[in-house]
This record gives C-alpha cells, structure tokens and sequence, in this order.
C-alpha cells in the first residue's frame, strides 16, 4: 500500500528552522538561476532569429533543450545528492553555467547555441535546482510548505529582474558581451551552494545511532549481494513506479508540461509581434515575474494550512486548471493594457503551480524517497518539456499567429488538471478505505473475538465428555466382574 499523504515525520525530525532559513535562502539563489534563465534568455530570442535568419522553431529549440536537459539530469543528480551531499553539486552547476555561456559567446551558429546554452547550461541547472529543493526536505516537515514556497519565489524574482537586465545588455554590449556577462553572474550560484550545509544529526541520542548504524550496516551488506540492477534501484528507486499516487502525479504532469513553458517562452516574442517595442515586451515578463513572486509564497501559505495540506493534491490541480484558462483567454488580449492583465494572472497561476508543484511530490513520497522521484520524474518529464516549445513554434509558423499556440497549450494544461482531479479523487478515496481495512485489522489482532470464546469452550466439553466415556467404560466392566463373583 502506497504512504498516505501527509505521513507521519520522518526519523529523525528536521529542525524546522535555524541554520534551514538560510539553506532556503541558499536554494532561492539556485531555484532562481534554473527556472527563471530559460525564460529570461528569451530576450535575445527575437534578434538572434534575425541575425541567424532561423524560423520560431528553430530557435524556440535554446530554451527547449535547456529545459529538457535540465529535466533529464535530474537522475544524474539524484545520484550525486545521494554520494556526495547537495553542497558540492550546486557548486559544480555553478561552474558549468559559467563555462556554457562564455563557450556560448564564441558561437556562429543556432547549433553551437544548442550545444552550449541548451545542453551545457541545462544540465549545470539540473545540478542547481535538484539538489536545492532535496536539501530543504532534510531541514523542514512542518513548515517545509512554507519553505519550499519561499524558495520557489526565487524564480520570479531573477525573472523580474533578468529580463529587463537582458535588454538592458543587448543594447549596450551585444548578444556576445552579454553572454559573457551572465557566465559571471551565474558563479553567484556557487556561493549559494557553498551554505547549503549538511543536517547536523549530532543532537540525536546515541540510540537512534545505533539503530540508523546497524541499519546502514545492514544495507551495505546487502549492497555488497546485490546485482547490478539492485545497486541502481539503491541510488534511483524503481519501486516507484508501482506507487499508486506518483504515477498520477507523473502522467499528469506529462501532459501538463507540454503547453506549460511555450506561452512564457513566446510571451515577448507576441507582444513585439503585435507591435509593442522591445522594452515595453520585456516588460511583460516582469509584471508576470512580480505576481508571481508573491504567488508563490502565498500559495505555499495556503498549503501550509491546516484545511488544505491534507487534500493538498486538489490544490495543485485548481491551479494547474486556472493557468490553462488564463491561456485560453490570451487571444482575446488586443491591446497592451489587456496583454498586462493576461500576464498577471498568467503570473498568479503559475505561481500557484509552482509553489506546490514538489511539495505535492513530496507529500505522496515522503522526504526519504524524494530525491529518486524527483530525479525519475525530471527523467520522464524532460520529453514533454523538450517538445512543447518546438511544437508551438511550429504552430505559429503554420498559422503565422500565436493565438492558436495559446489556445492549444491552454487546452492541453486544462486536461491535465481534469485528469489530476480524477485520479486523485479516487487515490485519496482508495487510501481512506486502506486506512479502514488496517485499523480493522489492528482491532481483530489486538482483542480476541466473540466468536473463538464458544469455540475453545466446545472443545474443551467435547475433550471432558471423551474422557468421561473413557472412564466409564472399565468402571461398567468392573460391575459385570462383581455380579459374576457374587453368582
């Protein structure tokens, strides 16, 4: 039977606090640099579409594969944050960025962008973001809603400030200078992973070492017999996908990723397009980023509540529906003014999505087995996330209008919220019946039933009554014996 969700804290408990608040702040630098560096980049998109003279497609394929790729290290991660801790993992994404967007500066075609932005970058962002959100896990149970919302808040606020900085760049030193620029910029990711330190257990009592001592010891000899098969299952958990509720969260957040990221990617690109001037479609992208700045926050109070965090799945699909309605209302947007209202509530619903988008993973997995789901479902999620983009520029080069790219991806995004809805109706009503059965169970094991009472009482009579009549048989012989002696 799957975790119930909301599961009891793990052992031993987080410290809710102290050194944690400075961990999160450590993971809003990470968070901020993965998330908000795809979307941010889109800045150049439209003049290096001109100076490569490449299609909405073709350069929609940047973003895209640094997206997937950032989604497709996540097992890679994982199993880095398993040997070595999340510090020198954050340090070492760091690091790549940097190298990818100087080697990035030096490039004289779409293709060498896709390798050195796309796949470089991307995969030093999957050793940003992974780690940062596991670490937060290990320091927070009651209040990790909150701490995660917090965190996530890093993402608009580099986004609110990239964006417009990334302008402000090209204008003064070109696409080339400003790609040398952001290799510096991002180093400031390696100082954030330098204060991710590890959880201090030394409070713990000599008991608990014991035990959690014998355990590894344990697992070590079990490591040393196992098969090849088993020492990937110790780093990446396969048993996952026998889990009843990851594999709802997972199918929907496959369809879901497929029109989640092209209307932010192609946000600036259809206010230009409409005829708004390049600051002014910059912009957009920070009235979004500053909604959702205190989206996220907010959303992670209000899962954070007692009413909501134990159905903290219906939530997340609420607002997974209310960010594809958003884009389904995008093409009525004629003007700038209506364009603003779009991207406020466009910011209000993704961040409501993503306050909670791995606190949800979280309460169905539990904090121990979260770092292998995350790193299983960035694996399977980084096809979706690779097409999307892609798929909507091809859109918009067919039709030659982005309202039909919008009102597809809003589409998709509401049928996967119907389809979370459903399956986690049925996941919560599946477990509230295991529940029952186990509580029945517990009662039948720990007092004896009515029923075995008359049981063992017939057959303690049926013994005495074979024992009677045992007995009495010599005692009738004996009579007979007497009555001849008598004659």
């Amino acid at each position: 039977m799957p975790p119930s969700p909301s599961a009891p804290p793990p052992n031993p408990i987080p410290p809710d606090g102290g050194w944690g608040w400075v961990v999160v702040g450590a993971s809003f630098i990470s968070i901020g640099f993965s998330y908000a560096f795809p979307k941010a980049i889109t800045v150049f998109f439209k003049d290096i579409q001109q100076i490569f003279n490449t299609t909405y497609s073709e350069i929609a394929w940047i973003s895209s594969i640094m997206l997937a790729v950032m989604y497709a290290g996540g097992p890679i991660s994982s199993i880095l944050v398993n040997n070595y801790g999340s510090r020198p993992v954050v340090i070492l994404g760091g690091l790549l960025c940097c190298v990818a967007m100087i080697l990035a500066s030096f490039s004289t075609s779409v293709i060498q962008l896709y390798l050195t932005v796309g796949f470089l970058g991307g995969l030093g962002l999957a050793f940003n973001l992974q780690p940062a959100l596991t670490i937060i896990g290990k320091y927070f149970y009651r209040k990790r809603p909150m701490a995660n919302g917090l965190a996530m808040t890093g993402s608009p606020v580099f986004l609110s400030t990239l964006a417009p900085f990334n302008q402000y760049l090209f204008n003064t030193y070109g696409w080339k200078g400003s790609f040398l620029i952001l290799g510096g910029i991002f180093l400031h990711a390696c100082v954030g992973g330098s204060l991710m330190r590890p959880v201090d257990l030394k409070e713990h009592t000599s008991q608990s070492k014991n035990t959690i001592a014998a355990k590894e010891d344990s697992g070590i000899k079990k490591a040393s017999k196992a098969s090849t098969i088993g020492k990937i299952n110790k780093y990446l958990d396969f048993t996952l996908f026998k889990h009843r509720g990851f594999l709802i969260y997972l199918s929907g957040n496959v369809i879901m990723f497929l029109g989640f990221f092209a209307p932010v990617i192609f946000l600036a690109p259809y206010a230009k397009d409409r005829g708004v001037s390049e600051y002014y479609a910059a912009a957009l992208l920070s009235v979004m980023a500053f909604v959702d700045m205190f989206a996220r926050p907010i959303g992670g109070l209000i899962a954070n509540s007692k009413l909501v965090r134990p159905r903290i799945q219906y939530f997340f699909s609420l607002a997974v529906m209310f960010n594809g309605v958003c884009h389904l209302l995008c093409p009525l947007a004629d003007s700038y003014t209506a364009l603003v209202v779009y991207a406020i509530f466009f910011g209000y619903g993704f961040g409501s999505v993503s306050s909670v988008l791995f606190e949800t993973l979280m309460d169905l997995v539990g904090a121990a087995r979260f770092s292998s789901a995350v790193g299983l479902v960035t694996i399977v999620e980084c096809a979706p996330v690779l097409l999307g983009p892609p798929l909507a520029g091809k859109l918009v080069d067919i039709t030659g209008d982005y309202k039909y790219m919008y009102l597809a991806s809003g589409a998709i995004v509401v049928t996967a919220s119907i389809w979370l809805l459903i399956g986690n109706a049925i996941n919560y009503r599946l477990l509230a019946k295991e529940r029952k059965k186990e509580k029945g169970r517990r009662k039948r094991s720990a007092s004896p039933s009515k029923e075995t009472e008359p049981l063992s009482k017939s057959k303690h009579e049926e013994l005495s009554v074979e024992v009677s009549k045992v007995h009495s048989i010599p005692s009738e012989k004996g009579r007979e014996k007497e009555r001849e002696s008598n004659i």
